[in-house]
């Protein structure tokens, strides 16, 4: 289907409204939320209406001035149209919406229609329809003409002379839809024309029906553009998920390569146009709406007790709503932000953030809303000035932006690159063609030429576009296209070095324990039948044997967000009584890739059951928490948050502004649902015991500190620790069991444990296993440095305490675990660069210093070689 310009079109919908529209059919509505399925009785003008309603809600959708519309009715009481005005005839057509831009009235007004008792002519309607589209648009030639006609095609047609109406409407190149609905309301519920792909054919229908049909057929086979169709049919395609094509607006643009401005006679520049190739859509915003508040009587005024009775009665008939709208009004809140030497302000730091804080049995008395008037002084939009978050302060900027890079409007390319070293993942945004100037066949030859010489090298171009001049450049790549009458560049959008984050990650199969040991067996390292089965699972859910192979992928597969809320809502404006008439389920088609195909679920369902088997899958019931004795909802079901706090066993030191904190109970809900809860006050005395149980309660397994509160102040009464307050809390020294030297600070404590004398043994042989544990690490490279500090002064004590032995021993094993896997060679290679004086001891240094070594000096020079 080729491209057609968005909006710059104009449709006449000529609706019928002949005695036979009244007639009632069946219509089954969706199931409801108990899956029972209802039907509802309404008249053929209200089926045919519903269409009409839904493609012009489609232009109100879109929002485009040039996207226009008009309504005609045939068989209305009066005759109202611009040919019968000049010429006469023409009875019972009417023009009832003129060409405009529809809105929410013209969706009112077609509510307002109602059948009636005269006849009217599709073909008169037609005449007029065409007549009136081409008076509005009689200086707009390149406009799109189309015409939508709604009948049941039981009233009579004047068929005489329809072949002229067929060239004058070819002439002006005008579409024409004819959709036709059921006759009777004990026939099936489908529509009235017969349609062998629909799976419907009327088989009793009146000569006329029969007769308005094949003219129908015959009419639209002598257009040039023209569709015949059922109602139903049509509800069906205007439901369904489409993504139009539209012509872009070609913008002009030059192309350089070199510096034409220093060294014109090696580069070049070229006029191009670009265009969209894709665009990105969102769903559309929905909007607030309030009732209106009725005015109040104005003192004095007095009505008669009968009209207040209509007045409240006309009332509560009809509620008026009215959009609620932004405003945004500025304060100075005077009580808080406060202002470094440099003039910038410092945000205002969230104790909320603190769990301890948060578990506080105390709620912190909220200002009221005179007290906060008081403190907050209100501003001008003018006097502000705009400031940029910078670490923990604002940045003021008086000129809204910072100084812009001087840059000038073009695209010019870098350089060029093998495709083959593309990396997809990184491309972000629209993608943009890029044509050669339409107009310049030179033009056009210089970017073919281009175009071809990439395609020849396979390379791609990296390129820089500036959309106009001193704008913020944007980097990119262009990839070159041909096609078979045209050749083109792509672009597509790259982010900057700065915008990528690398993260590593450390293996998952391999584990190291505290030793520096490796794990073969854990249960986060996977067996060798949980992979089999893994592996058979994966297999099976293999697509490219699910069934017939499908060229176009999943380029049919539409965004859910998008067209289920555009349905809703299409569907909330027809539909008076949501109740009556629930949104109908989506469209298959944007459920096609919901589900795997079921050859794929046939074919993998026992692999899933040995996946479930082997890696002993159980259904873990939901934790209800405890509801609060106040009554409150709870925020949220989940308990991802308490796992971040399971096993934390803080050890705090006892100062006079600490609280024991009593063992967890089940309710925990006050850590996620009160974030208005602040920190206690150490001089309000009152407590509620009944809440004591509930309120001190913050972490699972957390030990009561050593020391308790003087007895001078209750225990529920005393302010949590915050850095604020109270000493931080003693930091973990990761000490092993039977070591003297920690993980944390082991050069501190092996200085600490040497002044003592008596355990420098102990002390090299535990600072040594330390190291050789911190180095097998994962992102032990944090700690290089510090690592560094402890050999070479371990180096030193073993050389002069005669611990000489021990530390020739600790360097050989740490060799061979870092350089074994999964290693750290990096490390060594740190180890290396230092070479000589952190080697081995030799006998010739170890008898300087009154000892003995079994290692030559040549050994030790040759020792990281």
């Amino acid at each position: 289907m080729p491209a057609e310009r968005a909006g710059y079109t104009v449709t006449m919908f000529l609706v019928d409204t002949s005695p036979s529209m009244r007639k009632l059919r069946t219509v089954e509505l969706p199931p409801d939320h108990n899956g029972e399925v209802h039907s509802t009785q309404m008249t053929h003008l209200q089926w045919a209406l519903q269409f009409v309603k839904l493609k012009i809600q489609e232009m109100i959708f879109n929002g485009r001035k040039t996207d226009q519309c008009g309504v005609v009715v045939f068989g209305s009481t009066d005759t109202d149209n611009i040919i019968n005005e000049q010429n006469g005839g023409y009875e019972h057509v009417s023009e009832y919406i003129p060409i405009a831009q529809p809105n929410a009235g013209t969706l009112s007004k077609l509510d307002l229609l109602k059948p009636t008792d005269s006849f009217g002519d599709p073909i008169d309607a037609l005449i007029v329809g065409v007549e009136t589209q081409a008076i509005h648009l009689a200086s707009k030639r390149t406009w799109t003409r189309k015409i939508v006609l709604v009948t049941d095609g039981e009233s009579p047609i004047e068929i005489e002379d329809w072949e002229a109406t067929v060239e004058k409407m070819n002439s002006l190149n005008v579409g024409l839809t004819i959709v036709q609905l059921l006759t009777a309301s004990n026939e099936p519920s489908g529509v009235d024309f017969d349609d062998e792909e629909f799976g419907f054919t009327e088989p009793n229908k009146n000569h006329i029906k029969r007769a308005n049909e094949e003219f129908f057929h015959k009419f639209i086979q002598a257009l040039d553009t023209g569709f015949v169709g059922t109602c139903e049919e049509a509800l069906r395609e205007t439901a369904k998920p489409d993504i139009r094509q539209t012509k872009s607006v070609l913008m002009g643009t030059v192309l350089r390569l070199g510096d034409v401005d220093t060294l014109p006679d090696e580069a070049f520049e070229l006029i191009v146009k670009t265009s969209k190739c894709t665009a990105l859509t969102r769903p559309k915003s929905w909007k607030k709406f309030a009732v209106r508040e009725a005015k109040p009587k104005e003192p004095g005024q007095d009505y008669g007790e009968d009209q207040d009775m209509e007045d409240d009665s006309a009332e509560a008939a009809k509620v008026a709503y009215a959009q609620l709208k932004m405003r945004s009004e500025y304060y100075i809140d005077q009580t808080s932000g406060d202002i470094d030497a440099d003039g910038d302000v410092k945000m205002e730091e969230d104790e909320n953030e603190n769990l301890l804080d948060e578990g506080s049995n105390k709620e912190k008395k909220k200002p009221s809303e005179e007290e906060n008037a008081s403190y907050l002084e209100k501003v001008e939009k003018e006097q502000l000035v705009r400031g940029f978050k910078y670490g923990t302060t604002y940045a003021p900027c008086p000129d809204g932006q910072f100084p812009r890079l001087k840059t000038r409007k073009g695209i010019e390319i870098c350089g060029f690159f093998p495709a083959e070293n593309f990396r997809r993942e990184l491309c972000m945004g629209e993608i943009q063609y890029v044509w050669a100037d339409p107009s310049s066949a030179i033009q056009q030859a210089a970017l073919s030429s281009i175009v071809k010489a990439m395609n020849e090298k396979n390379s791609m171009a990296i390129a820089r576009w500036v959309t106009k001049d001193d704008m913020d450049p944007k980097m990119g790549v262009l990839t070159p296209v041909e096609w078979d009458e045209v050749d083109c560049l792509l672009w597509a959008q790259m982010p900057f070095a700065d915008d990528i984050r690398k993260y590593t990650f450390a293996s998952l199969d391999n584990l190291v324990s505290k030793k520096g040991e490796i794990l073969t067996e854990h249960p986060f390292i996977p067996t060798q039948e949980q992979r089999e089965a893994m592996n058979a699972f994966v297999d099976g859910m293999d697509l490219m044997d699910a069934g017939d192979k499908d060229e176009e992928g999943t380029i049919e597969s539409y965004n859910p967000s998008i067209h289920r809320t555009k349905q809703a809502m299409f569907h909330c404006a027809v539909v008076s009584d949501l109740v009556a008439n629930p949104l109908p389920p989506p469209h298959p088609e944007l459920l096609k890739f919901f589900e795997p195909p079921k050859r794929v679920l046939k074919r993998s369902r026992e692999a899933l059951e040995e996946c479930i088997n082997v890696f002993k899958i159980k259904h873990v019931p939901k934790k209800v928490l405890k509801t609060r004795k106040d009554e409150h909802a709870h925020a949220q079901d989940e308990d991802d948050n308490l796992l971040l706090l399971e096993g934390k066993r803080p050890s705090l030191h006892a100062t006079m502004s600490q609280v024991q904190i009593s063992e967890p109970s089940s309710s925990t809900q006050h850590i996620f649902l009160n974030k208005s809860k602040a920190r206690a006050n150490p001089d309000n005395s009152e407590t509620e015991e009944e809440d004591e149980g509930e309120d001190e309660l913050l972490l699972d397994s957390v030990k009561k500190p050593a020391a308790t509160p003087p007895p001078s102040a209750p225990r529920n009464n005393q302010p949590l620790p915050t850095p604020a307050r109270s000493i931080s809390p003693e930091v973990d020294s990761g000490r092993a069991p039977g070591r003297i030297i920690g993980l944390t600070y082991p050069l501190a404590d092996f200085k600490k444990n040497i002044a003592q004398g008596d355990v420098v043994t102990k002390a090299v042989e535990d600072l040594a296993a330390v190291i050789v544990e911190i180095v097998m690490r994962p992102f032990s490279s944090r700690r290089t440095k510090e690592l560094l500090e402890c050999m070479q002064f371990l180096r030193e004590t073993a050389l002069l305490e005669d611990e000489i032995d021990a530390w020739n021993a600790f360097l050989v094993d740490l060799k061979d675990k870092c350089n074994s896997e999964p290693g750290n060679e990096e490390f060594w290679s740190e180890l290396k660069d230092i070479g000589r004086s952190i080697s081995l001891i030799s006998n010739k240094e170890a008898k300087q210093h009154g000892g003995s070594s079994k290692v030559s000096e040549g050994g030790a020079i040759n020792f990281f070689s």
